[in-house]
């Protein structure tokens, strides 16, 4: 397959980087300069595992404007506030045969797609896959090889050859995918996954061994999903995995695939990054108030994590400040 990867960060060039290994077209596409600078510099991305085996793998990679190919396939990888610029950068390139996947965080991400693709060619994912972006240029997978799982399913519930296509790539990569028949569902089970996980191990800066080992976990857990379950029942929204199921599954994923793993939420605090809390457990809440229901319990977290986010960004300007007056001392 050809496939043009938007948005080449952790995710994207994880996806990227092991279709190309089996033989596809990857395309890799940014709007982030000094990642482009380092790459073209490198001639490539240095990719690790689990911190170990740093290594060259040689990738071509441009910008929107720069992206002038044909793909079978558009793979989006941003951040949920990107995506709008991204889309309206790379409109040159669209076509009407060409598909439009997706692994993204949150929800939000579809309505912006349908203003480019075709209900018929639009495809959604969610990937239970681990992996950080120390900086510029290079990109640490983090589990051993064919670690973690995704679920895929494209928005008419009708896989077609080219959805087909693209869980035969995904699978000998390793992602180890299941089609699922249930789109909204299937995306939002990821998001009830996150509501519970990316934002409570950004509020309080944890890996998500360290959450898993409180005591208190299955309590705080379970009143997250709890909330989630009620308002997508309101919604008349079929999540894949039961309560129980979840509950097992975010026990698993602390305990045994990615103890030493922040998920991307508190990566992107800690360098200073806007989060995506408002597209996870602020899309939650919003949508339970649609349906007359409060989530209260959902509302706090957005807000603190909005509170951390505040925290952090007061702190980093007093030291900056600290560091003028210092330095107008010194001089």
């Amino acid at each position: 397959m050809k496939l043009a990867m938007v948005g080449s960060g952790a995710m994207g060039l994880r996806y990227g980087v092991l279709l190309a290994e089996q033989g596809n077209d990857v395309t890799f596409v940014d709007m982030w300069q000094p990642h482009l600078d380092a790459v073209h510099a490198q001639g490539g991305v240095y990719v690790m595992r689990d911190h170990k085996g740093r290594h060259l793998v040689p990738v071509k990679m441009v910008t929107p404007e720069e992206y002038h190919d044909d793909p079978d396939m558009f793979v989006f990888f941003t951040k949920q506030m990107q995506l709008a610029d991204y889309l309206k950068r790379m409109a040159h390139a669209f076509k009407p045969h060409q598909y439009a996947f997706t692994c993204m965080n949150g929800m939000g991400h579809v309505e912006k797609l349908q203003r480019y693709f075709a209900d018929d060619k639009i495809i959604g994912g969610t990937a239970l896959v681990a992996t950080v972006l120390p900086g510029p240029g290079e990109v640490d997978f983090m589990g051993k090889r064919g670690a973690g799982m995704m679920n895929m399913c494209p928005l008419n519930e009708k896989p077609d050859a080219m959805c087909q296509e693209l869980f035969k790539q995904l699978d000998k990569a390793q992602f180890h995918p299941t089609m699922t028949d249930d789109f909204t569902g299937t995306l939002m089970t990821k998001v009830v996954f996150n509501s519970v996980m990316n934002s409570i191990c950004t509020m309080f800066e944890l890996q998500m061994g360290q959450f898993g080992r409180f005591p208190g976990f299955d309590t705080m857990a379970k009143d997250l999903l709890d909330e989630a379950y009620d308002v997508c029942g309101r919604a008349d929204i079929h999540l894949v995995e039961s309560r129980a199921d979840m509950l097992a599954s975010l026990e698993h994923n602390c305990q045994v695939d990615m103890p030493l793993h922040y998920p991307s939420m508190y990566q992107d605090m800690s360098k200073d990054r806007p989060t995506e809390v408002d597209y996870i457990n602020g899309y939650i809440a919003k949508l339970g108030k649609k349906y007359d229901y409060v989530a209260h319990t959902q509302q706090f977290v957005t807000q603190a994590v909005h509170l951390a986010e505040f925290h952090r960004q007061e702190l980093k300007a007093e030291r900056e400040k600290n560091q003028e007056e210092k330095s107008v001392v010194n001089g």
